[in-house]
């Protein structure tokens, strides 16, 4: 998969990746597509799950394949709303869970960051 942002050619990683069966999608935030971030921690999920989707596609999957899901919350008051958006995007496949609060993130306008895995075929 092509570098979809500068910080991955900068930093030397990528964001999503296909091994064999398997698609694991590194943290993703949740910036729209015009670069701007919602102040919103349930939007910015909503627009993380938009992309992380749009990348298990892109690799030969499909929304039930995802397995897992891990989501960084920096406030453990938006956990709700991160919750919220994770059942609408992923409720149908059943994927692991993990929510978790931590201490920041690398830009202060992100208040979630997201990752998850999927093995094609799994289709729950």
């Amino acid at each position: 998969m092509a570098p979809l942002s500068p910080f991955e050619e900068q930093a030397g990683f990528t964001r999503a990746i296909r091994v064999g069966e398997r698609i694991i999608v590194s943290g993703t935030v949740g910036v729209e597509e015009d670069g701007s971030v919602s102040p919103d921690a349930g939007r910015q999920a909503e627009r993380c799950f938009e992309m992380i989707l749009g990348y298990v596609a892109e690799l030969g999957g499909q929304s039930g394949d995802v397995v897992r899901v891990r989501m960084f919350v920096t406030d453990i008051k938006d956990a709700d709303a991160v919750t919220a958006a994770f059942s609408r995007a992923l409720r149908h496949a059943r994927p692991t869970g993990t929510l978790v609060a931590i201490s920041a993130l690398y830009d202060p306008a992100w208040k979630c960051e997201i990752e998850a895995e999927a093995v094609i075929g799994a289709g729950q």
